[in-house]
């Protein structure tokens, strides 16, 4: 689910590019909403990366307190 930064520009660009080849034919309008549309999706795929990278850090950090409890319980029972 990695994307580059160029992979999330590309959608804006060719949209932006379509808008400037259909501005004659009347369609510039529904190619700005899809600009807009398509700035709201990258703007969302960069949330769920942030999203993504807390949930792998709250995991690690669980599995590290799971590995502390589980050392001091064999301390304690070794005792």
């Amino acid at each position: 689910m990695k994307t580059s930064l160029a992979s999330a520009l590309r959608l804006p660009f060719i949209a932006a590019a379509a808008a400037l080849l259909l501005c004659g034919c009347g369609l510039a309008e529904t190619t700005a909403v899809a600009a807009t549309e398509a700035e709201t999706a990258a703007e969302q795929a960069k949330q769920g990366k942030e999203l993504e990278a807390k949930v792998q850090r709250d995991v690690a950090a669980a599995e590290k307190t799971a590995a502390e409890a589980r050392d001091r319980a064999e301390a304690d029972s070794g005792q």
